[in-house]
């Protein structure tokens, strides 16, 4: 019964992370001249960092992805570290697009949607391309939600998942750190939200710990950047430390929020999916808005921290 659980689940995790690249993909198709642009010209000021950081993230559909990037351009000295820290911030909220896009009741529609998909993919045109990655990618993202959703009840019935569901439960602290190691596993914060909406949809966990493996997803997929900055210039460097030092003050800051963060989310609205969606949203546009002042002394926070440190 564990074989068939666990190859069902690795299956149904496999799609949706195949239906993120294929949607990815077409949308970065139709936009990356655009992209590469806001990225290297409309950054000058924190706030139009932030606004692209938005706007590009919610394109890729991964801040993995954007971070990245800008590892990439600042390696290469087409962006230097300071304009990098807008853009950071805004991709921690144009990442809770997908998160919200989920729980959109249509997984009946889902092979229709895939089909659509295939057969614009048959056509030569380049709109019709990414139209049709746009549209595989999204059917396989409801098919995915669907499947993991049944999931989660009977994998959560062997200890060792109920002795994990408890730790979580037990502790904020417990709940980031879940989150956060099963992001950085997956390399996908999305996936790890998707997961938790699973659990949180078949009243397994409470939504104050699917908030909390929220957060520390945020700082699991932080590792991706890190791996990226590996071999690179010293202020490539600090765009990855910049990443996870602006994630793990946004979770310090929500650690004793946790109960009137998930009271909100219930004000909005009765699905638990969509209260965990609405949390991350509230969640990343508060900590982006209220860190956005204080970008300049946190450069220089950085600069002090790892400057010599990454320079070695």
């Amino acid at each position: 019964m564990f074989a068939d659980l666990f190859t069902r689940f690795a299956a149904f995790l496999a799609i949706f992370m195949f239906g993120l690249i294929v949607m990815r993909h077409g949308l970065f198709q139709m936009a990356q001249e655009r992209l590469q642009m806001l990225l290297s010209q409309l950054t000058d000021s924190a706030w139009k960092g932030m606004l692209a950081g938005m706007l590009i993230t919610a394109l890729l559909q991964s801040s993995s992805a954007v971070m990245v990037m800008l590892v990439g351009l600042v390696a290469a000295r087409l962006m230097p570290f300071s304009h990098t820290i807008g853009v950071i911030l805004g991709a921690n909220i144009g990442t809770t697009v997908t998160a919200e896009l989920i729980t959109f009741q249509i997984g009946s529609y889902a092979l229709w949607i895939v089909l659509l998909g295939v057969v614009l993919l048959l056509f030569k045109n380049a709109t019709c391309y990414s139209l049709g990655c746009l549209g595989v990618g999204l059917g396989c993202l409801f098919l995915s939600m669907s499947g993991l959703s049944s999931l989660a009840e009977p994998v959560s019935s062997f200890t060792a998942s109920e002795d994990i569901i408890k730790w979580a439960s037990s502790h904020s602290i417990y709940g980031m750190s879940i989150g956060a190691i099963l992001a950085a596993i997956i390399q996908s914060s999305t996936a790890c939200i998707a997961l938790a909406m699973g659990f949180l949809s078949e009243h397994i966990i409470s939504l104050p710990t699917a908030i909390t493996i929220m957060i520390g997803s945020n700082i699991g997929t932080c590792l991706t950047a890190l791996l990226a900055s590996i071999g690179t210039s010293s202020a490539a460097k600090q765009v990855a430390y910049a990443n996870i030092w602006l994630n793990v003050f946004g979770a310090l800051l929500f650690l004793p929020l946790i109960d009137g963060l998930a009271l909100i989310s219930r004000l909005l609205t009765f699905d638990p999916a969509t209260q965990l969606a609405h949390a991350s949203v509230i969640f990343n546009v508060v900590c982006s808005v209220l860190l956005l002042p204080f970008v300049r002394p946190f450069i220089a926070l950085i600069e002090m921290l790892h400057g010599r440190m990454v320079a070695k």
